[in-house]
């Protein structure tokens, strides 16, 4: 039972970032496969963590979070 809450809270921890990081990953890498539509994916990878992470800073300053 305690090995269950441990595994728990270890996700509830780093999903978040672990999906950030796999966002960020799959971005970098459609920048580097082409044109076109692989385009639209780096940037939609790579501006979602942006934007998450300036959101963050900004709730922060604010004392929201």
């Amino acid at each position: 039972m305690t090995r269950h809450r441990k595994h728990s809270a270890f996700w509830k921890t780093f999903s978040k970032p672990t999906w950030i990081a796999l966002l960020t990953a799959a971005g970098l890498f459609a920048a580097l496969l082409g044109d076109g539509a692989w385009d639209v994916l780096s940037w939609v990878g790579l501006g979602i963590p942006a934007w998450l992470s300036i959101k963050g800073l900004m709730m922060r300053r604010r004392g929201c979070g």
